[in-house]
Parts: structure tokens; C-alpha cells; sequence
């Protein structure tokens, strides 16, 4: 039975810890860790996908079945040039290195969000290294990459429209499970919503990220910056989740009432 200890000497028992089967991170700091260091912020994205490999090895270990990971939204297209073209190229390098691990651990890559727009390079990356561990049992990792939730779900109020408008299903039949068909994160089916959201860097919002999919999602917010981000802080976060009485709204027994 094994036993971790945190960065606040806490001692967990393995057996006691209620593992989240999906989680989902911002992974926000990456700039700031860069300037506190008086470095480019290109070195920060650089350091954050070392991060991204040991968080995803560790969340394996953990028996996490789907991470998602808000790789780069709708909105970061908006950021300098010189930076939107160094985060296209970090997938470039991230799966050229990372793929053979990730086959090794039986982990699956899986990708949400509107790659079509992105670079053909960037793209062609990402799909060969879906294809490339698509015989993976284990954890799903999942990039959100050119995510942007309110897109998503204007996207897929869109295509439920059109299906009426076409006969083939009737406004009458609509429901959360149509809904849920229709969202990006259809693939992942009744993993879609994640269990447990964390965001680094001490923000406090969710940035457009899994809204729908989020609506009973527990929020995990931590003053560590992605860089620095370790398999302790994220035991602290399921730690966290742990000790949480999850009700969707109900309540436990009559004794609530």
C-alpha cells in the first residue's frame, strides 16, 4: 500500500483517494514563470511542456482515465506572432519526442477542438500521433487545441438546428444526451465532463474552457505556475477532490433536508 507524501507533508494512503476519472487543467503561467526568471516567454511555453510530459505520466499512474489539457484557445491567436508561432511548434516537438513514452504507457492521445485551422505542420503532428498511439487502452490525453467553449457551443446549436431543419430529428426530442452528441468532447462519450478542473498560476476563472461540459465539475485553483508544477501538487489537487461530497445538485440522505 503505498503512501505519498505532499509538499505540506501530508501523508495520503493510496487506498483512501478517490481518483477523478476525467481531469481537466489550464495550464496557466507559463509567461510569468519566464519573466520572474528574466527569460523570453518562449522558454516558459518550453519549460511548460516538460510539465506536460510528467503530469501526463503521473495522472497515468494515478488511473486518471481522460486528461485534457487547454493546449491553446480561440483567443490566443491574438497573442504576438512571433509567440503564436512558437506555440505551433511545440506540438511539433512535443510528439516527435513524447510518442514513443506514450506508446510505452499505453496512453492514447485524443485531440478537441478545431485543428483544421491550425498550421499543416502543427496539424499533421497532432493527427500523426493520434494515429500513432491509437492502440492505447489506457489514459485518453486529451489536447483541447483551438478550443473555444462558447464557439462550441454556438457550433453545436448549429448542427442540432440543421438536423431539424433537415427532418431528421424533431425539436421535441432535443435533450442533454443531443446536446452532448453534438460538443466537441463527443468522442470522449460518458467521460466528456470532467470531474475534477484545475487551474495553475493562482487565476481564478475558467477562461472559456469546458463550459458546458463543466456545469458539476469540482474547481481546483492553486498558485503554482505550470513550469513548476509536480506530481505533488497534482496529489494535493485529487487530495482536494477527495475529501468533496459531490451531490449534482441533490442531497446526500433525508437528513439533509
Amino acid at each position: 500500500m503505498a503512501l505519498f507524501k505532499t509538499k505540506e507533508s501530508i501523508v495520503i494512503d493510496d487506498a483512501q483517494l478517490k481518483i477523478p476519472q476525467h481531469i481537466a487543467i489550464i495550464m496557466d503561467g507559463n509567461g510569468r514563470w519566464a519573466k520572474k526568471r528574466m527569460m523570453p516567454r518562449a522558454a516558459g511555453h518550453k519549460a511548460g511542456m516538460n510539465t506536460v510530459k510528467r503530469i501526463s505520466s503521473s495522472a497515468s499512474e494515478l488511473g486518471v482515465k481522460v486528461l485534457t489539457l487547454y493546449a491553446f484557445s480561440t483567443e490566443n491567436w491574438s497573442r504576438p506572432s512571433d509567440e503564436v508561432n512558437f506555440l505551433m511548434q511545440l506540438p511539433i516537438n512535443f510528439f516527435n519526442d513524447f510518442v514513443p513514452d506514450l506508446i510505452k504507457n499505453n496512453i492514447r492521445v485524443a485531440i478537441t477542438g478545431n485543428i483544421e485551422a491550425l498550421p499543416n505542420a502543427t496539424r499533421n503532428a497532432v493527427l500523426q500521433a493520434v494515429e500513432q498511439t491509437a492502440g492505447g487502452t489506457g489514459m485518453i490525453l486529451n489536447f483541447a487545441m483551438n478550443y473555444g467553449g462558447q464557439v462550441e457551443i454556438v457550433n453545436a446549436t448549429k448542427v442540432i438546428a440543421e438536423a431539424v431543419e433537415k427532418g431528421q430529428i424533431n425539436i421535441a426530442d432535443i435533450n442533454s444526451t443531443t446536446f452532448a452528441t453534438a460538443l466537441q468532447t463527443a468522442h470522449l462519450g460518458d467521460l466528456a465532463a470532467p470531474d475534477l478542473m484545475i487551474r495553475t498560476s493562482g487565476e481564478l476563472r475558467l477562461s472559456n474552457f469546458l463550459p458546458y461540459q463543466a456545469a458539476y465539475s469540482e474547481l481546483y485553483f492553486t498558485d503554482v505556475l505550470w513550469p513548476d508544477y509536480s506530481a505533488d501538487d497534482l496529489l494535493l489537487a485529487v487530495q482536494s477532490y477527495t475529501k468533496r461530497d459531490r451531490r449534482f445538485g441533490g442531497l446526500k440522505d433525508e437528513s439533509e433536508k
